[in-house]
């Protein structure tokens, strides 16, 4: 998978299921979730837009197919897995194929430094409407934005920009994010978040293995967590 699909794992997901669905709607935060642990998991997004198809091809033979659009992406979700073990088995033995060394950087270091900066600034505004109760939560997110800023200064290091490596940095800076979120955030927001996910999940649980489950609460927590406290996502899936 060359760099711009790479990172643009999430958005050619999102236009591919509207254009299979017929309609240009934003996809919930649950299909964001379900679109996340298939990331985390190293789903290709080959594999994902194969098992799409899949499963609209399955929907629209059924019964609730019939006149009724396929209205979320937790429908698709043992078919993109199944397409993905299929994949992986078609490249057992195959040579690894080797990285071009002359394909073209996915965003120029103007486009990183725009975004460092945009995500920190964002980060230090919710900063500035801090409670007193949570003072510690905020003070551990001023340290995130001030380490955001400083790797900018890895984007005007001269040679090659190493993207695998700002993204673990980045990485890890968003899950420290996501730590304090879901240890510092009152229980009743907690509650109220999970009875969300419990309630779309409903019509497919019976289509999801449970670790499948598992993954997509705790993507969708940490989601809904990051929407309610006003706070980006850091990682360069994100940038588009």
């Amino acid at each position: 998978m060359d760099g711009w699909n790479y990172f643009n794992y999430f958005t050619e997901i999102e236009e591919y299921f509207w254009k299979k669905r017929g309609a240009n709607l934003l996809v919930s935060p649950l299909d964001w979730a379900i679109m996340e642990t298939w990331q985390k998991a190293g789903v290709p997004l080959e594999a994902v837009l194969k098992g799409i198809d899949s499963a609209f091809e399955s929907y629209q033979r059924s019964k609730r197919g019939a006149g009724k659009p396929l209205k979320s992406l937790a429908y698709c979700s043992d078919a993109v897995l199944q397409a993905a073990e299929e994949q992986q088995d078609a490249a057992t033995g195959r040579a690894p194929k080797s990285a071009s060394t002359t394909a073209a950087a996915p965003f120029s270091r103007d486009e990183l430094k725009k975004y460092f900066a945009k995500n920190a600034a964002q980060i230090r505004n919710k900063i500035a409407t801090q409670s007193a109760a949570e003072r510690s939560l905020w003070a551990h997110l001023r340290e995130i934005a001030d380490t955001l800023e400083m790797n900018t200064t890895l984007l005007d290091s001269p040679g090659t920009l190493d993207l695998e490596d700002l993204e673990r940095r980045l990485t890890n800076l968003d899950e420290k994010i996501l730590a304090l979120l879901t240890s510092g955030a009152p229980e009743e927001l907690l509650l109220k978040i999970r009875r969300e996910v419990d309630g779309q999940l409903a019509l497919y649980r019976r289509k999801m293995k449970a670790e499948q489950l598992a993954m997509v609460d705790k993507q969708y927590l940490q989601k809904r967590l990051l929407e309610e406290y006003g706070l980006p996502r850091l990682s360069l899936f994100y940038l588009s």
